[in-house]
């Protein structure tokens, strides 16, 4: 009997401290006072997923690339169709931009990720039966920043070595094209500064905006570029301190980047034909297939095959001036005879067609039918401004190079 009671007294207890517990836990999710967060559920290591950024091909189409992943065609088509509602301009497809997708554990696709460029990203979620896209943007924050360096072996090094991207290069040598010739005059000591906007989606840069101020001083001179936009116009275009317009009639080179292996001269040993000969051109060596730039605007009066200048092309100008483009290893799509080409088209390719030793441009201008030297040619000067656009101008470079001096002195 007694052993009995004991064992009621055991089962009682335990029932009580039951209780206790049970209330404490009501107490503790009832209260007032801030709630009490339940345990977290890892969802992830309870149903895991499997992202794969996909590589874009030269040439690829958006449903291509997803099928290459494993989507089947009628998703693909889906997905493709539904960003292209939200706005995602999918023949644009190039090899930077960034393809994704996610996958389920039974591998079926959930999401696909499209970043076309780091201001704009689609989202594809997978729903019962269909595809909803989600679009969102991020505003660029632009900083003005002034970048400056010296050349001690090229350009391209000199930009590296301030911690910038050969954009910057060709933007400035884009800016004084018409006056200097980075190919023959760039010198170990040549020093350049330029105000920039540098484009950055949160804390990461991403490109460059526009070049707002650029100096460049070798030998002693300094040439000044100030971007300036007119009144009631957008197009940015570039002054010198003055206000004249840096893009002349005429670019100094016709090659971006190159050497000069032979000069203009009435008396040159010739490399082939042996003696000694006029060479009224310039030559710049290049790889094969290095882009042959047009000076100027002007008409195609001949182009193909001209015997020991080999595939040429022939353009001629305003004013009586014309110019040859020899040795090339092809002449670009559209230039033929007749056609019109604009300052900076591409017209042929760097070769060793003809009389010559080795790949080069054999470049020559005339004036009035007579060949000149184009390292010395005094060609068309650029526009000024005038009025009030030049009043406003005159203002704006003068803080824009008081600033770009004051951040970097030369």
């Amino acid at each position: 009997m007694i052993e009995g009671m004991r064992t009621r007294l055991v089962a009682l207890t335990l029932v009580a401290v039951g209780l206790v517990a049970l209330a404490t836990v009501v107490l503790i999710y009832l209260r007032p006072g801030p709630p009490v967060e339940p345990p977290a559920l890892d969802f992830r290591t309870s149903f895991p997923t499997t992202t794969r950024r996909i590589e874009i091909k030269p040439g690829d189409s958006l449903v291509a690339a997803l099928t290459r992943e494993g989507l089947d065609a009628r998703a693909a088509g889906e997905v493709a169709e539904r960003l292209a509602r939200k706005g995602a301009e999918l023949r644009k497809l190039r090899p930077r931009d960034e393809l994704a997708v996610t996958w389920n554990f039974r591998h079926e696709p959930i999401v696909v990720r499209y970043a076309p460029s780091s201001w704009v990203r689609f989202i594809a979620s997978a729903r019962p039966g269909s595809w909803e896209v989600t679009r969102a943007e991020t505003e660029p924050r632009v900083r003005v920043e002034a970048v400056s360096g010296e050349v001690t072996r090229s350009l391209f090094e000199a930009i590296e070595a301030a911690g910038e991207s050969p954009q910057l290069v060709l933007a400035m040598v884009d800016i004084f094209s018409s006056d200097f010739d980075f190919t023959a005059d760039t010198r170990r000591g040549d020093r350049f500064r330029l105000l920039v906007e540098k484009r950055y989606a949160g804390d990461s840069f991403v490109n460059y905006g526009r070049i707002l101020a650029a100096q460049y001083l070798s030998g002693g001179q300094t040439l000044s570029g100030v971007g300036f936009a007119r009144a009631g116009d957008t197009r940015w275009a570039f002054y010198d301190r003055e206000g004249r317009s840096l893009k002349k009639s005429f670019l100094k080179s016709p090659l971006e980047f190159s050497r000069i292996t032979s000069g203009f001269t009435y008396a040159r040993p010739h490399p082939i034909l042996g003696g000694v000969r006029p060479h009224l051109a310039i030559d710049y060596a290049a790889p094969t297939g290095t882009p042959v730039r047009a000076v100027a605007d002007g008409v195609v009066t001949a182009a193909g095959v001209d015997g020991g200048n080999g595939i040429s092309v022939t353009l001629r100008h305003r004013s009586g001036f014309g110019t040859m483009y020899n040795h090339l290893s092809k002449v670009a799509a559209g230039v033929r005879r007749g056609a019109r080409v604009s300052q900076r088209d591409v017209i042929g390719y760097v070769g060793m067609t003809g009389l010559a030793t080795g790949p080069h441009l054999d470049y020559r201008v005339s004036r009035h039918g007579q060949f000149v030297n184009p390292l010395s040619e005094k060609f068309i000067p650029g526009e000024p401004l005038a009025g009030a656009d030049r009043t406003r101008f005159l203002e704006h470079a003068r803080v824009s190079l008081d600033r770009l001096a004051a951040d970097k002195p030369f």
